[in-house]
């Protein structure tokens, strides 16, 4: 693999308030060298960024690679190789935005990680789930009310975004299983959701006995429990039960992060979804009884942001989109400048993300050691968080362990 000099970069990962000036050195698919002083590399493409800004590939912390309709039942029953090639497409477009890692929160499975490491297609490299764990009626399951059939047939599906688990014995051998099948972190449903038919938001999925049992297995094997959560009550419990990730968070109060913050817990709030579902759910067929349930998160987004910052609850970046509105990943970050510093958001989809995803110093950071992901921004996302956006229109280099997937900068 050939080595790469950016030379007279604007370094910004997050770890320093403005970003540093420098020069950044890959080789072997890592970075080898970060220097403030010229860095001599005579075998080594020459790129002179001029000032321009040079950040390690964005992290998005909540996505569904495997959601490619709104309606959660009928993309279960879609062939799985409809699912692959779709998802694949999806995860192409997430990497030409600048994501070069993800966090799946449900639904993707290690075949789909399989096919990337082998060059099966370009996309972000995969942190997984396997599939989120729910009780009967919860998030995860994509029946209506008068739809009887058993949930492990559709449970066995690339499609499906999640199992069934009841019962402390049930979540511990669901939690086994996706460990067993590749999990790096298990998820489960612990409030009401916007896009399943049956759980109004407020519904608290699972028993503290049942969380408690998810979070003992995963400590077991090494790692941790993401809990999808919307209301205080709900982020309470789950912050008792050991639960270190907390997904989405909009109903929070201020106490309730503090705690969270003093456990070490780090929240993902996922704002941009809910603008999205309210403005094109509807029309790609998401339920009435979903549509109704959509405000009852989205206008607290804001506010939760704002609770989260002042308790100090570190928090990462997430977009959890459904189907065709995967498009407007980016827009999380102009959402979240509006009411954060856009060095914070920047943290978000960096540093934070990484320590997320327990990838610190691996992702999410400029630094010797670290994978070749990077991009060159064409301007200042401080002053411009935009510039994230638009299909990765302002980013002219994309770089994904060593390897440019997208070079539009002069030799």
């Amino acid at each position: 693999m050939s080595a790469t000099l950016f030379a007279n970069a604007r370094i910004l990962d997050g770890r320093v308030d403005g970003g540093i000036e420098g020069h950044v050195l890959v080789e072997d698919g890592r970075i080898k060298e970060v220097s403030d002083k010229p860095i001599s590399a005579t075998a080594a493409r020459q790129v002179d960024l001029a000032g321009r800004t040079l950040m390690p590939g964005l992290i998005d912390a909540h996505v569904h690679v495997i959601s490619t309709t709104v309606n959660f039942g009928l993309n279960a029953l879609l062939p799985d190789a409809v699912i692959a090639f779709r998802s694949s497409r999806i995860m192409n477009a997430m990497l030409m935005r600048g994501f070069t890692t993800i966090r799946d929160l449900g639904g993707a499975t290690q075949g789909l990680r399989m096919a990337w490491e082998e060059g099966g297609f370009d996309g972000p490299r995969m942190v997984l789930c396997g599939k989120a764990i729910s009780s009967t009626g919860g998030h995860s399951d994509g029946r209506g009310r008068f739809d009887g059939r058993d949930m492990s047939y559709l449970e066995s599906r690339l499609g499906c975004l999640g199992r069934i688990a009841d019962g402390v014995d049930a979540v511990r051998r669901a939690c086994r299983e996706e460990i067993k099948a590749g999990a790096d972190y298990i998820k489960i449903m612990a409030n009401g959701g916007v896009a399943s038919p049956t759980d109004p938001i407020a519904f608290l999925g699972y028993s503290m006995d049942e969380m408690c049992a998810a979070v003992e297995e995963a400590a077991m094997a090494q790692t941790y429990v993401a809990a999808h959560l919307y209301t205080d009550e709900a982020i309470s419990r789950a912050v008792d039960a050991g639960v270190r990730s907390l997904e989405h968070c909009n109903l929070i109060e201020e106490a309730t992060a503090r705690k969270a913050a003093k456990a070490g817990a780090i929240a993902c709030p996922t704002l941009v979804t809910y603008e999205a579902l309210k403005n094109e759910g509807a029309s790609f067929g998401l339920g009435a009884e979903s549509v109704a349930k959509i405000d009852t998160v989205r206008l607290a987004g804001l506010a939760s942001l704002e609770k989260m910052q002042r308790a100090g609850l570190t928090m990462a970046y997430g977009s959890d989109l459904l189907a065709e509105m995967h498009r407007h990943q980016s827009d999380e970050f102009v959402i979240r400048g509006r009411v954060l510093p856009a060095m914070e958001v920047i943290r978000s989809t960096t540093v934070h993300a990484a320590k997320l995803l327990r990838m610190e110093g691996q992702i999410g950071t400029v630094e010797p050691g670290a994978f070749g992901d990077l991009v060159v921004v064409e301007g200042d996302p401080l002053k411009d968080l935009s510039l994230l956006t638009g299909q990765g229109r302002h980013l002219s280099a994309i770089m994904q362990g060593g390897r440019f997937i997208k070079d539009a900068l002069a030799a």
